[in-house]
């Protein structure tokens, strides 16, 4: 009878790897129950023929079992091995119908940690806690320096992106017209996003954004804005250094770890399409992460409400680090943990209670959630996210093969690379869990900018990517280790960064200086419209006009709304902004809508070489 009361004592590591074995072997059944023709777990086909229900009733039935065999025989080693087994059937019938190389190889990485898992099992032991010395004055001043030519650098290129012309309506001239009226009437209403007076956050619920409208108002140019960006972003090596010595790092380690931010090419890049509030998303989730490891609850609450104000999305990113401190508190539970149970427990709450207010109102009274992002996912014809959620459960399979599209390749490349794939070098398994906003958000959608490290859907997945760098590098315990490492690291993200990043950046400051005089007069000739005109402009001059209440970009607004405007601004040359008024026997776009103009009372108001010309109804 001792042994057996020791066998009924179940923890929390023999529930989790119980449900995720008895998941995929519920998965693996209901791919064999398809006909021969439909067993390919890939293909959207299959899932809509496989049973939802049936694969969570199967889950449940295998876990009670698995529990019930576990009260009479020590099955831990036994569930670790199968899982590796699972795992493999899986991988094998996927792979038979929907072969890659890629795939292949992941396939292949993923049956290597549980390989690791099913030999070794889980780390067990304490993390450690040892808080780093003080670092020497040099480590903090060399690290603000690099902080310092990043803040430029970064302003250098954004800024340049404005003074020559190259920031477009979708989305600069947006952002740049909602702050000219949140200054003004303190509501963030723009004419350029929806063709027509509307709420920004009627598409994307970004309150944060009010934390640079002072700011702003000391300087009210769309260059700010940019400027403002670059600040953002750079503070987020506070966060990390703090980070480094909340897990023992040493003052070099903390600066070189804070250089390998810096140097991480979809960090930077993710400035390059100009400023967005996602910008604000890894300084705020290295702040919760802080916060949290400080056991700071002002820190982390503060962290979390401000992280949640960026974007409707960004719940995600504070369910995913609450759930994650869930199970890692969970696995080693002590009475001093508590404090990090409620937490966790109270952050999953909040963050899943904001996503589905926040989604709700975009849904009902807002311009709606952008789930076609993941249609790649949506296998029953649906528009919901619960789709998303029953296809990964229904097939894992099809989870990972679309995270290895041949499209994502070079993502993948430049965003494990330069960290030395040190985020997936861990035998404490929970961490995995931070990986979720890299798949999810980066990889797993077909939607291209978010696999592109020139767009600002890296931001958030980089807090989480650092964090774990230093978590698993706090975990080498000799200092030779550490140093190699983040050695090696900043080496690959300074090649990256110089070979990828700067020179894409520095074309636009180059080009702006380069032909300043041009610039200053097209922006001269701009200037001679007054301030309160309605305007209609083709896309690369709605950001310097932005600074009025009406303004209409050509290729996107009606022609109601083009021809109640007092001027209309033409770049000859933008023939795409044209596209739609190519029709009839005139396949010019540009001269028919030159002859609407002039048809409705517009005249020649100026013009300007081949660059410029302004219409204006008299």
């Amino acid at each position: 009878m001792p042994a057996l009361k020791s066998r009924t004592k179940v923890q929390m590591a023999d529930i989790l790897r119980r449900m995720l074995l008895s998941w995929l072997l519920a998965v693996v059944t209901e791919i064999f129950l398809l006909p021969k023709e439909l067993q390919n777990p890939v293909r959207s086909e299959a899932l809509a023929q496989m049973s939802f229900v049936r694969v969570l009733g199967l889950t449940c039935g295998i876990a009670v079992l698995l529990t019930g065999i576990s009260l009479f025989l020590q099955t831990e080693k036994a569930e670790r091995w199968c899982l590796v087994a699972a795992f493999a059937v899986l991988a094998t019938i996927a792979l038979r119908f929907s072969f890659t190389w890629p795939f292949l190889v992941v396939c292949l990485l993923v049956l290597l940690i549980l390989a690791v898992f099913g030999i070794y099992g889980r780390d067990k032991s304490p993390e450690p806690v040892v808080v780093g010395k003080k670092a020497h004055k040099s480590y903090i001043w060399l690290t603000v320096g690099l902080s310092a030519v990043f803040f430029l650098f970064v302003s250098a290129w954004t800024v340049g992106r404005v003074y020559s012309f190259s920031s477009p309506t979708f989305d600069f001239g947006i952002f740049s017209q909602m702050f000219y009226n949140m200054k003004v009437s303190g509501l963030p209403t723009t004419t350029l996003e929806r063709d027509g007076q509307l709420s920004h956050f009627a598409v994307h619920v970004s309150p944060i954004y009010y934390l640079l409208l002072p700011f702003y108002r000391l300087a009210p140019t769309p260059a700010t804005l940019q400027v403002l960006q670059a600040a953002v972003i750079t503070s987020a090596v506070i966060p990390l250094w703090k980070i480094g010595k909340l897990h023992g790092l040493t003052g070099v380690q903390r600066m070189s770890m804070c250089a390998v931010l810096l140097l991480y090419p979809a960090f930077s890049g993710g400035t390059s399409y100009d400023i967005h509030e996602n910008c604000f998303l890894t300084p705020l989730i290295l702040w919760l992460f802080y916060g949290i490891g400080k056991r700071n609850t002002a820190i982390t609450a503060v962290a979390a409400l401000l992280t949640l104000m960026v974007k409707e999305d960004a719940a995600v990113y504070v369910a995913v680090v609450a759930l994650w401190l869930v199970v890692k508190t969970a696995l080693r539970f002590k009475k001093s943990d508590v404090q990090n149970l409620v937490t966790g427990i109270v952050l999953l709450a909040v963050s899943l209670v904001w996503f589905f207010l926040v989604t709700g109102y975009l849904a009902k009274s807002g311009d709606g959630v952008m789930t076609y992002r993941y249609k790649n996912f949506m296998y029953d014809g649906s528009h919901s996210l619960i789709s998303v959620i029953k296809s990964v459960i229904l097939s894992p399979m099809k989870a990972i093969y679309e995270c290895v599209d041949a499209e994502k390749l070079y993502f993948i490349a430049m965003t494990l690379l330069p960290l030395l794939g040190l985020p997936l070098l861990t035998r404490r398994y929970e961490r995995y869990i931070l990986l979720i906003p890299y798949i999810l958000v980066n990889l797993m959608s077909d939607y291209p900018y978010q696999h592109d490290i020139f767009f600002q859907y890296t931001f958030g997945s980089t807090a989480f990517l650092m964090h774990l760098t230093v978590v698993n590098l706090a975990d080498l315990k000799r200092n030779r280790q550490r140093m190699f490492a983040l050695a090696a690291a900043a080496i690959v993200s300074a090649a990256c960064f110089g070979a990828v990043v700067v020179p894409k950046a520095m074309k636009y400051p180059v080009q702006a200086i380069r032909y300043y005089d041009e610039y200053q007069q097209l922006r001269d000739t701009l200037n001679t419209i007054p301030d309160d005109a309605s305007v209609a402009a083709t896309t690369f001059y709605t950001a310097h006009l932005s600074q009025r209440e009406v303004l209409y970009d050509i290729r996107y607004c009606s022609e109601a709304h083009l021809l109640e405007t007092k001027y209309v601004v033409l770049r000859p040359s933008a023939s795409n902004d044209y596209k739609k008024y190519a029709i009839g026997s005139n396949a010019n776009g540009l001269d028919n809508l030159i002859a609407l103009l002039e048809e409705n009372g517009y005249s020649e108001y100026t013009s300007l070489d081949n660059v410029l010309v302004i219409y204006k109804k008299e």
